[in-house]
């Protein structure tokens, strides 16, 4: 029996992980630029999800937080009340929140929504309400002056006055959901977090990159823009201000539109999943490093 295994022992070399490969995913480098570019395709749709969540989730709160502070904004006693419940919801973390959501609306793009939604009430809310209250008292003197009502004065005066503030706020809760929207991938969302759950899954930097990478990207695009917007409402002209809201409003509005539109078309039929895991059992740029070494296999040499 020993006579037998010598020999076939004696055929086996061990060789250094990446030995003999030429390429990045075969020398199984930490991060391999070729891989994400020839996988680009596969980037598009999650990148577009991710943006659609986003935009979305802002407009929704944006939304909410506004009804809250024309509300207050006339009941200065609500204000702490305000105040105090989105900012309990916002202590709350991210992913407990996703979890706490899903025995409730289940997995999909609903749970994303309404937790990136509860998360920017309290970021807007408290924008929108300092910009009511930094109104200057000489603006609204001379609108009741002019015989304007309470509600006038506030869509006519009020408003107008700060909205700088207010866009400073939707600035402040887009950045914070493009990095918070990641982990909408744990319910089933969709989005760039994919593929960061996906590389932590098989412990493989690239796929993580790939993921991280662009919306990092999309953050410092958001910020950007909204930072240029927020400008030009505190120094532009007489047509700057009606054109950036409606600009900022239109933008936050296609991405409700999208988003909705995902849902009504989702699919159906009921998914039974009798068991499952959430990563695959080999790193897809590993498959292209196996291949790569199986190339220059020779005979009767082992790997």
């Amino acid at each position: 029996m020993l006579g037998f295994v010598l020999p076939l022992l004696a055929q086996v070399q061990i060789r250094e992980a990446g030995s003999g490969a030429t390429t990045c995913e075969g020398k199984n480098d930490a991060f391999c630029p070729g891989f994400v570019i020839d996988n680009i395709n596969d980037y598009v749709s999650p990148f577009l999800e991710h943006i659609v969540l986003v935009l979305a989730s802002v407009l929704a709160g944006f939304v909410v937080a506004m009804v809250l502070a024309i509300v207050s904004h006339g009941r200065r006693w609500l204000i702490p009340v305000f105040i105090g419940t989105t900012g309990v919801l916002y202590t709350i973390p991210s992913i407990a929140l996703f979890l706490l959501l899903l025995p409730i609306t289940g997995r999909g793009t609903v749970t994303a929504l309404i937790a990136l939604s509860l998360y920017n009430l309290q970021i807007i809310y408290r924008n929108a309400n300092a910009g009511l209250a930094n109104v200057p008292d000489a603006a609204k003197d001379a609108g009741r002056g002019m015989g304007m009502t309470d509600r006038q004065l506030l869509w006519q005066v009020e408003l107008p006055l700060a909205m700088p503030a207010m866009v400073a706020g939707i600035r402040v809760a887009a950045v914070i959901s493009v990095g918070t929207a990641t982990i909408a991938a744990a319910v089933g969302a969709g989005g760039l977090g994919e593929y960061i759950f996906r590389g932590l899954s098989m412990v493989d930097p690239t796929v993580i990159l790939a993921g991280a990478v662009p919306a990092a990207i999309l953050a410092l695009i958001v910020d950007g823009a909204l930072l240029v917007a927020e400008r030009a409402l505190r120094i532009g002209g007489r047509w700057a201000k009606p054109l950036v809201v409606a600009a900022v409003l239109a933008l936050l509005a296609a991405g409700a539109v999208a988003g909705l539109s995902r849902l009504g078309a989702a699919p159906r039929e009921t998914i039974i999943r009798v068991g499952s895991k959430n990563f695959t059992a080999r790193s897809p740029r590993k498959a292209t490093a196996i291949c790569d070494r199986g190339s220059r296999s020779r005979p009767g040499t082992q790997r």
